[in-house]
C-alpha cells in the first residue's frame, strides 16, 4: 500500500523538479551560481534537429537545410530544392523519465530563386502527471507543455547574401489546475532578424573552396508572465554568429568546418544593493527591467566587467564530411564557462540520404562535471527534399 502511494509521489516530484527549471526564475544560491543567466521557455535553446546537434549545437553558418528556421532562416534563400519538410524528435532527461521530449516540424518553400518562406513548430512535452490529494483520490491527469509556432521570410539581397525576418508565437502551459489557481497558459510574441553569406566557389591549388557566414538575433520581444500581476520573466533573446569554410576536394568529397559563438541577450543577475548577496530585493530590481532594454544592457552589465562578459559567450567547433551528398559524418565540440552553466560536450553524428529522403542521427558525450540532460541520448531527424532543384552559383 505504501508503494502504491509513494511511487506516484516520487514521479510527480521528479517532474516538479524539472518544472522548477523550466519556469525560469533567477535562482538564489552560491556566489558563482548567482550569475548563471536563466530565462523562461528555455526549450527554445535546445537543438531540435540531429544535424545541428551532431556538430555541437550549431547551425547559424552551416549550409541550408529544412531545420534552418531555428538557427538562421536567412539560409532558406540558398536552399537547393523547391521545398523541404523536416521532422525531428529529441528525448529529454531520458535517464530520469521516459515521456519528456522535444518534437519539431518544419516546412519551407522557395517562392523563387531569390526568396523563400518557412513555418515551423517546436513542441516540448513533460508527459503526463497524475495529481492526487489523498490516497483514495481518483486522481487528475495533467499534461504540462510548451510550444513555439514560427513563420519566416528570406530574401537574397545579392547573389551571395540574404536576410530574413521571423515571427514567433510562444505558449507555456506549466501551471497545475486546482481549486484556487487558474491554469491558463502564459503567452508571448518574439521576432528574429538574421543574415547569411555564401560565397561563390573559389579555385585553390588542390581544391575548390567556399566561405559561409551567418548571424541571427533571435527571440527579440517582451517578457512572459505566468500569473496575472505576478513576476515577468525574460525570453531567451540570443545573439548567434558563425563562420565556416567548405573544402570541395572533388565532386564527391566535401569537408565543411564551422565555428560558432552565442550570447544570451539577457541581463546578468547581480547584487544591486551591495549587501553581499543576491536576495529578493535584488531579484525584484532585476525583474523590473524590460525585455527590450535588457537586450542592450546585457552587453555591459556584468559585475566583473569585460572579462565576465566574455564568459557569457559560448563557442562551438564543428565538422561535416559529405560523400556524394548521400553519406555524411559529423562531429563537434561545445563549450560554456563553468561560471555560466558549465555545458561542455562532444557530439557525433551521421546522415544518410536516399533519393528525396534523409535520416540524421546524433549522440552527445558530456565533458563537464555538471551532467547534461541530453547526455547519452540518441537524437534523430527525418527530412524530405522535394520539387525542382535550384543551383546557387
Amino acid at each position: 500500500m505504501v508503494d502504491i502511494f509513494l511511487n506516484p509521489i516520487l514521479h510527480i516530484m521528479k517532474k516538479l523538479l524539472i518544472l522548477s527549471v523550466m519556469c525560469a526564475v533567477v535562482k538564489l544560491g552560491a556566489q558563482d551560481e548567482q550569475r548563471v543567466i536563466t530565462t523562461a521557455v528555455p526549450f527554445l535553446t535546445i537543438a531540435a534537429d540531429a544535424r545541428a546537434a551532431g556538430m555541437g549545437d550549431m547551425g547559424v553558418a552551416t549550409s541550408a537545410d529544412a531545420f534552418s528556421q531555428q538557427w538562421n532562416p536567412a539560409k532558406f534563400a540558398f536552399a537547393e530544392r523547391k521545398m523541404g519538410i523536416g521532422l525531428s524528435y529529441t528525448p529529454y532527461l531520458e535517464s530520469v523519465v521516459a515521456d519528456i521530449g522535444l518534437l519539431s516540424g518544419n516546412y519551407y518553400n522557395k517562392i523563387s530563386d531569390n526568396s523563400a518562406f518557412a513555418v515551423s513548430l517546436r513542441y516540448f512535452t513533460l508527459g503526463e502527471i497524475e495529481l492526487r490529494q489523498t490516497i483514495d483520490d481518483v486522481g487528475t491527469l495533467v499534461k504540462p507543455n510548451e510550444f513555439a509556432l514560427d513563420g519566416s521570410y528570406s530574401l537574397k539581397l545579392s547573389p551571395t547574401f540574404s536576410m530574413a525576418v521571423a515571427g514567433r508565437f510562444i505558449s507555456s502551459n506549466l501551471k497545475f489546475q486546482d481549486a484556487g489557481t487558474d491554469s491558463q497558459a502564459a503567452n508571448s510574441f518574439a521576432v528574429d532578424v538574421a543574415g547569411f553569406y555564401r560565397s561563390r566557389e573559389v579555385a585553390y591549388d588542390n581544391f575548390d573552396g567556399r566561405w559561409r557566414a551567418g548571424f541571427n538575433i533571435s527571440n527579440i520581444g517582451g517578457k512572459i508572465q505566468y500569473d496575472e500581476g505576478g513576476q515577468e520573466n525574460f525570453l531567451p533573446s540570443n545573439l548567434r554568429f558563425g563562420l565556416g569554410f567548405d573544402f570541395i576536394l572533388d565532386q564527391d568529397n566535401v569537408i565543411g568546418l564551422t565555428s560558432e559563438f552565442s550570447k544570451l541577450l539577457v541581463p546578468t543577475p547581480q547584487d544591486f544593493d551591495g549587501d553581499g548577496d543576491i536576495d529578493s530585493e535584488d531579484n525584484d530590481i532585476y525583474q523590473n527591467e524590460s525585455g527590450f532594454s535588457g537586450i542592450f544592457s546585457s552587453f555591459g552589465d556584468a559585475p566583473d566587467g569585460f572579462s565576465e562578459e566574455l564568459k557569457e559567450f559560448t563557442w562551438a567547433l564543428g565538422a561535416e564530411y559529405s560523400y556524394q551528398n548521400a553519406f555524411m559524418l559529423r562531429t563537434g565540440y561545445f563549450n560554456e564557462s563553468e561560471e555560466k552553466g558549465s555545458r561542455k560536450f562532444f557530439a557525433l553524428g551521421a546522415g544518410f540520404k536516399f533519393k528525396a529522403a534523409q535520416i540524421d542521427l546524433s549522440y552527445l558525450f558530456s565533458t563537464s562535471q555538471v551532467r547534461n540532460p541530453l547526455e547519452n541520448t540518441l537524437r534523430f531527424s527525418l527530412t524530405f527534399n522535394l520539387g525542382e532543384e535550384f543551383i546557387n552559383d
